[in-house]
């Protein structure tokens, strides 16, 4: 199989992948749509960068009937791990005797393992109008009903700890600060003088400083990766598309992660959820939201900076971009204020003139 390492790797694993993969579909009565837009643009890097959940396609098709299909499929130890690994949870998540309909889940049609591949078919979710073209106050809504499920769902006891960690993974304030400490030291490819290497450092301070409240509210169900092209909504039913990255937690890493993507992409509802927290919360869970989002930021500027040895030319200059704006926002959050709007959108300018057209035909697949 082919490793992945730039995007010429990345397009000659496509090309054999699938030329195995699809007769094997054909055979079980899927057929692959001609443009796979998960497989185009940037999504090399993901595979390149991290090895966390292996090589693998996700590949947009239909059944038999015409309907569409999600294919997840790979011949990758990591990923074929990944996609079993989703799989239980997806199952067992529901059956948890103190986690009660946290998420719903698309139908699976097919889970097969053939020719070295595990293959995994679920139906597509259609949804008539994306989360953010819906209003300000449906948005809210379902953000917090997902939130509110998911801290609804906590272990409290030494057995309910046992039960999960195998499955799903259990994180405690003890390993948010080892993360942090690595993200700290994972950003060593960037010039002394950046000022991501001064803050990354003033995290981990924060993180050391804030274990007891870090610890406070661990135990909780959390999606980690809990962002709009993750879920889709259907006959006012919010659909989870990705399980791999559900965990227990802090319960706010979930809250954070969301956040941050919206302070780029909808600050009006990042601004009303925060304005509800600081509400109808504690101020003891305000300060566990910022430390998750301090976490988050960093894990995010580090992603990134993995990505500068495998980007050239307009991806480079767009990759050292992109950190120096988080940086911005990392800057900001430390002082428990919200980034400008200008620096915002002055680098929204300047990543859609250096997006490719195959990755701005992917951001619209995405959704």
């Amino acid at each position: 199989m082919v490793l992945v390492t730039n995007k010429a790797s990345w397009d000659t694993y496509i090309a054999s992948e699938l030329a195995v993969l699809s007769p094997i579909l054909a055979s079980s009565g899927f057929t692959l749509d001609t443009v796979q837009p998960h497989t185009i643009g940037e999504r090399f890097l993901m595979q390149a960068v991290t090895t966390v959940g292996g090589q693998k396609l996700i590949l947009r098709g239909n059944d038999q009937n015409g309907h569409p299909v999600i294919i997840k499929a790979t011949r990758d130890t990591v990923g074929k791990n990944e996609i079993t690994h989703e799989r239980l949870c997806r199952s067992l998540i529901n059956e948890l005797n103190f986690a009660y309909n946290v998420f719903a889940a698309p139908s699976e049609l097919l889970h097969l393992e053939e020719a070295g591949f595990v293959i995994n078919v679920q139906e597509y979710i259609e949804q008539d109008t994306t989360f953010l073209e819906r209003p300000l106050t449906e948005q809210f809504t379902y953000a917090l009903t997902s939130f509110k499920a998911q801290e609804h769902s906590r272990a409290t006891t030494s057995g309910h700890v046992r039960h999960i960690s195998k499955t799903f993974g259990y994180k405690t304030s003890v390993d948010y600060l080892t993360l942090g400490t690595q993200f700290a030291s994972g950003i060593s490819v960037l010039p002394t003088t950046h000022d991501a290497h001064t803050l990354l450092k003033k995290v981990v301070a924060r993180l050391e400083q804030g274990q007891e409240r870090i610890e406070q509210y661990c135990g909780f169900l959390t999606h980690t990766d809990f962002v709009p092209h993750n879920f889709r909504i259907k006959n006012e039913q919010l659909y989870l598309l990705d399980f791999s990255a559900i965990r227990f937690g802090n319960k706010h890493e979930g809250w954070a992660r969301f956040l941050n993507f919206m302070t780029l992409y909808n600050p009006a509802l990042e601004n009303t959820l925060l304005d509800y927290v600081e509400a109808n919360r504690a101020p003891e869970e305000r300060e566990s939201l910022q430390l998750m989002r301090l976490f988050r930021l960093a894990e995010l500027i580090t992603y990134y900076t993995k990505t500068l040895g495998r980007s050239e030319n307009e991806l480079l200059t767009l990759n050292t971009t992109r950190i120096q704006f988080w940086t911005d926002v990392l800057t900001a959050e430390l002082h428990n204020t919200r980034v400008s709007r200008d620096i915002v959108t002055a680098y929204q300018t300047t990543r859609d003139n250096l997006r490719s057209d195959e990755e701005k035909r992917r951001q619209k697949g995405l959704h």
